[in-house]
């Protein structure tokens, strides 16, 4: 009985879904966001030249809402399929900790805003900490508070939710996909290209929508097998 009632409470192919379509429509927000400038190189860099290529993308609305819209629609899912089939939902803790973490997100993202994209050869100014842009330590970071947190950790709990190993599997890997460094260019595709997010989005997002095929799949299954 426990398990046909956790089997009945289970819909991880939602939310995967969800953010896969989420990370994979970075690519046209970053296409159309693009923007490359020539900028003067410090002082520190003489042999750099007479100017310095910037290349900025992205959007500092799309994720805060786009992650929340996605917590709300996973949970409009879950209390409704709870609703449809006589049990309870224990997604709360998945919701409450991505509702967190789109905070933490969105507050980040106003801070990046506020201070704008530092210019060449100048600090990069997080939560106070004024970090060098190049080194490793600001790169793991600004990856650690980006997707990694907003979703990886979010599908961690989910994972313990539904004690699910297997999304608990998936979740390691896309946890491992973010937080590795990739140098600029290892597709082909050059840091000055407007395509340049085809990568960063790219992996992850089909690791997810994947993983929602599989779950989805696998629900499928089960219920032609209770039938």
């Amino acid at each position: 009985m426990t398990r046909r009632v956790r089997s009945a409470q289970r819909g991880a192919w939602f939310p995967l879904l969800l953010l896969g379509v989420l990370t994979l429509g970075g690519i046209p927000v970053g296409r159309f966001t693009f923007r490359v400038e020539t900028v003067p190189c410090p002082a520190t860099d003489p042999a750099a030249g007479s100017g310095c290529t910037l290349v900025t993308q992205g959007s500092p609305v799309y994720w805060p809402i786009g992650l929340a819209l996605a917590y709300a629609a996973t949970a409009f899912f879950y209390i409704r399929r709870s609703h449809n089939r006589g049990v309870g939902t224990p997604v709360r803790p998945y919701i409450l900790t991505g509702i967190a973490l789109v905070a933490l997100v969105t507050a980040t993202e106003l801070w990046s805003v506020r201070h704008v994209m530092p210019q060449p050869g100048e600090q990069l100014d997080f939560w106070g900490l004024h970090l060098d842009p190049t080194s490793g330590v600001t790169r793991f970071l600004e990856r650690l508070t980006g997707n990694a947190t907003a979703v990886g950790l979010p599908l961690m709990v989910l994972s313990w939710v539904e004690r699910s190993r297997i999304l608990l599997l998936l979740t390691a890997v896309y946890l491992a996909i973010e937080l590795v460094p990739l140098t600029p260019g290892w597709a082909g595709i050059p840091f000055t290209s407007p395509w340049s997010a085809v990568p960063r989005y790219g992996v992850p997002g089909v690791l997810l929508l994947l993983g929602a095929l599989g779950f989805a799949l696998a629900e499928l299954s089960r219920q032609r097998d209770a039938s």
